[in-house]
């Protein structure tokens, strides 16, 4: 496979880019010959001049019909699969375990697909992990949203008029987004306290410089993957009672709480905003997936009757489309690279990598969970 052919993203809320030009230029030197589809990357700011000046070469839609190698961010629609040649690789951003149906449609037209989300969280993956760096940037954007919707400033100052009081944030949940969603609330000088199901990530909330909530609702613990485990709901309801305190006398909170594959799990209740202050914010970074906070709607704000401004954007990245391509682009790149040695891309099913990303392939689906 020498031929690599980046999409144009058919969602029109969508700003990335799967490559941008600099990746483009790697791709070239280790012998692919790059084909962007026109004004793929416009929303993140590079231009078909860009990429043509980094060596690759600016085609139509109707070239997917030829590539041997084709990557988006988003997924594509069961129609455009059957467009691909029968053959090729597709890589990019499935939800397989909500689009069965995508998966089937894979292995119908003989492509092999591999989805970003089943990449291990393994140490030589890193560099691939998509979930992560998007993730990353996720967190930091729903702290400068929270701050551009609320009505006050987040720093303490000390003026003639007066002091100001830093204003509290709430961080539940603390992988990747949330401990970049601390990290970015304390540097703008809130005061912050953060939330979640494993007591093994208390010593990086304190290192961040936040307070860790201790709130007791029994054994809980981590999968393999370093995924927080899913609460019962006996559970789930000490966690709210623990939590509602903590709501009330907050400024904003941000829900970062999913479940790979499952819906997310309901952690604020209507109840719970109801007792907070007027013109407190929420962003609910798992509104997408049925959404962590009750009243919460995907990609849409909502105000409540006592004045919380609830955010349920589903794709905080894409706010910074520059950003977030150049590090989608920096995954592709490496997991196309670990696949080529000596250029040539090798689909070698002995690397784990290979073995748990590929859901599709010779016309079958390769994980059992995807055929039910």
């Amino acid at each position: 496979m020498k031929t690599l052919f980046v999409c144009s993203e058919s969602d029109v809320r969508e700003t990335r880019v799967a490559v941008i030009p600099s990746d483009a230029q790697k791709l070239s030197k280790i012998g692919w010959a790059v084909k962007i589809e026109s004004g793929a990357g416009v929303k993140a700011g590079f231009s078909d001049e860009d990429y043509k000046n980094a060596g690759a070469e600016i085609v139509g839609a109707d070239f997917v019909k030829e590539a041997d190698f084709i990557v988006a961010v988003r997924k594509p629609s069961e129609e455009k699969v059957k467009t691909f040649k029968r053959g090729a690789f597709y890589l990019s951003l499935l939800d397989p375990f909500n689009e069965k149906s995508l998966i089937k449609a894979f292995a119908d037209a003989g492509i092999t697909a591999a989805s970003f989300e089943m990449i291990p969280r393994s140490t030589i993956a890193q560099k691939m992990d998509v979930l992560s760096s998007q993730a990353n940037l996720a967190g930091y954007v729903g702290v400068l949203k929270s701050a551009n919707t609320l009505k006050k400033i987040l720093p303490m100052m000390m003026t003639p008029a007066g002091t100001i009081s830093p204003l509290k944030f709430f961080i539940v949940g603390v992988g990747v987004a949330g401990l970049q969603a601390i990290a970015t609330a304390k540097r703008l000088g809130a005061r912050v306290e953060a939330y979640d199901t494993r007591p093994v990530v208390e010593e990086q909330v304190k290192s961040l410089g936040a307070k860790f909530v201790k709130i007791d609702v029994g054994e809980t613990g981590q999968t393999e993957q370093g995924y927080a485990k899913a609460l019962t709901e006996e559970q789930l309801e000490l966690q709210r009672k623990g939590m509602a305190k903590v709501c009330a006398q907050s400024d904003v909170i941000i829900t970062t709480a999913k479940l790979f594959g499952r819906k997310a799990p309901r952690i604020i209740s209507a109840e719970m905003v109801s007792g907070m202050k007027s013109g407190s914010v929420i962003v609910d970074m798992a509104a997408g997936s049925g959404g962590n906070v009750e009243g919460s709607k995907p990609d849409e704000i909502v105000i409540t009757p006592n004045g919380v401004t609830i955010i349920g954007d589903t794709c905080l990245e894409a706010s910074v489309p520059a950003t977030a391509s150049q590090m989608y682009s920096a995954n592709v790149y490496n997991y196309i690279a670990h696949f080529s040695p000596e250029g040539e891309f090798v689909q070698n099913f002995d690397d784990q990598i290979m073995k748990m990303s590929v859901v599709a392939h010779n016309g079958e689906i390769t994980d059992d969970r995807f055929k039910q």
